[in-house]
């Protein structure tokens, strides 16, 4: 594993680009819902960056911390830690203030049977975030499920595209972003709403479920036969300095990677790495769960790790052994229920 930990050692350093950024940001980096599958590769390279930038500033993660270990890891890496379950609004009550804040808290799967709490986790608990911490700078996560399905010869919905979201999820979602634009407006709150879909890096996301479908000669559902993927550490950058982009009324940005791409041709790429025929079922519908990036393009260049090299790296550490985690994207659902 040693060459391929190297890489991606240097995959993840922060880029000048961003460097520069964190070092004109006035104010800390607070990070609510640091515990995710996204938050402590995001804290990290907030880290890194401010260190690399000779400012001053503090990195702040909040987390129920139910992973083990990982209070522990961010701490030794710099980040200071607090735990807290945002719903229980005296504990979001005594949670530290900072200018800037990074909003991952949310629910996904699981929603459905569940549809209470996901509303009260994704539509009402931003509202006493955004009273919380009213007048910081926020960009805040949420999903590509808020738009409908599109044509995969279209492009992808971009931020013009009205929402339209299918099952209570997207709807949730929706329902978060404009509770945060409500209060953005009230008390003038710089504001990004982050759509992000789908991030990847070598534990999971799509390209990781494609691959050890592959490989494990597990037939493949081609009906929703169009994704975007984007490496993790790409959208983190972004996350970053779209802090610079806060604005009022909000600023809408979609995140993901350049490819409208073919589930079947990523599955045909695995195979030939893999030395093992993909296996498929199920035929291509002309409409998918799409985003178009090319504002954030503008803003931020092309994401630096390039769809082959991405590819590559997830075969050779799926070949290699390397761990994975269960949480799947299902982004093959299309009747919107998590």
């Amino acid at each position: 594993m040693e060459d391929i930990q190297t890489r991606l050692h240097q995959l993840d350093e922060p880029s000048d680009a961003l460097v520069q950024d964190m070092a004109r940001l006035r104010g800390d980096i607070l990070i609510l819902g640091v515990g995710g599958k996204i938050g402590p590769s995001l804290a990290i390279l907030a880290r890194r960056a401010v260190e690399r930038s000779g400012v001053s500033r503090r990195v702040i993660g909040v987390s129920r911390f139910s992973e083990k270990g990982l209070e522990e890891r961010l701490q030794r890496s710099g980040i200071e830690t607090f735990r807290a379950d945002l719903l229980d609004d005296a504990a979001l009550q005594a949670l530290p203030t900072a200018e800037n804040v990074l909003y991952l808290a949310g629910t996904k799967f699981g929603t459905t049977g569940k549809e209470p709490f996901t509303w009260a986790m994704n539509t009402y608990l931003p509202g006493r975030v955004a009273e919380k911490y009213r007048g910081s700078r926020m960009v805040v996560y949420s999903t590509g499920n808020v738009y409908p399905f599109t044509l995969t010869s279209s492009g992808g919905a971009d931020e013009r595209t009205p929402p339209a979201p299918v099952g209570e999820y997207g709807a949730s979602c929706l329902g978060r972003e404009r509770i945060f634009e409500y209060f953005s407006g009230e008390y003038q709150s710089p504001l990004v709403i982050y759509r992000l879909n789908y991030a990847n890096d070598l534990r999971y996301g799509v390209l990781v479920e494609i691959a050890k479908a592959v490989r494990g000669g597990q037939p493949l559902d081609v009906t929703t036969g169009h994704v975007n993927v984007i490496w993790q550490a790409d959208a983190n950058e972004m996350t970053l300095r779209a802090l610079h982009h806060a604005s009022v009324p909000a600023k809408v940005l979609n995140i993901t990677g350049p490819e409208t791409v073919s589930v079947r041709w990523i599955a045909e790429e695995f195979g030939g790495l893999m030395g093992t025929a993909p296996v498929f079922n199920g035929e291509e519908q002309p409409k998918a769960l799409l985003s178009n990036a090319a504002e954030s393009f503008r803003l931020f260049g092309y994401p630096r790790v390039p769809l082959k090299e991405m590819i590559r790296l997830t075969a050779q550490w799926l070949c290699q052994g390397g761990e994975t985690i269960q949480k799947p994207t299902h982004f093959q659902e299309r009747e919107g229920q998590f």
